[in-house]
């Protein structure tokens, strides 16, 4: 059995969880998150905490535990506090903004690159060079800096490009000269 499957997950004040089931819906403060959760676990909810268990011994009962009470207590932290991931842009020239809702972002290309975020996300940029990706659920916030980042990932010899606030960078040699 899982370690972390094992630990129940608590529900903090002003959460209310309805579990129908294999489909898991929370409401918080910042919002209402909804999940199909895969088959072969079994969800009980016990006055401020959920338990959950597999529902047989098979492998793939034992693989999805420890999974589905992490993501549920991703569900409970992302309508409580939220999630939130930030991006550096390194270069001359290179640069963020957000016109209404959408990134806009001058990344060294001809044209500057548009991104529209899905529901729930929200871009923040300040000083135009730090942009910070925020939201309640945890997989959408990751995918959207992701794609961000995918814009121009930082390149390894003089480290331009977009990275994550406080990813390292491996720095290579360059050439050396003729003798």
């Amino acid at each position: 059995m899982s370690r972390i499957g094992k630990s129940p997950v608590q529900i903090p004040d002003k959460v209310s969880v309805v579990i129908d089931g294999l489909n898991i819906t929370v409401k918080g403060p910042k919002g209402e998150l909804k999940r199909l959760m895969p088959e072969g676990v079994n969800f009980v909810q016990k006055e401020n905490q959920i338990v959950v268990t597999p529902s047989t011994t098979k492998r793939y009962s034992m693989e999805r535990h420890g999974l589905c009470r992490t993501l549920i207590a991703n569900m409970m932290h992302g309508v409580t506090d939220g999630y939130s991931k930030k991006l550096e842009i390194v270069g001359v020239g290179s640069r963020a903004q957000v016109k209404g809702k959408t990134l806009v972002v001058s990344a060294g290309y001809s044209h500057p690159v548009e991104m529209t975020p899905p529901d729930g996300i929200t871009y923040k940029v300040e000083s135009n060079t730090n942009v910070t990706v925020s939201g309640i659920d945890k997989e959408i916030v990751g995918n959207e800096a992701a794609k961000i980042r995918s814009i121009r990932p930082p390149e390894p010899y003089k480290g331009k490009g977009i990275k994550y606030q406080g990813e390292r960078i491996i720095r290579k040699a360059g050439k050396s000269g003729k003798k």
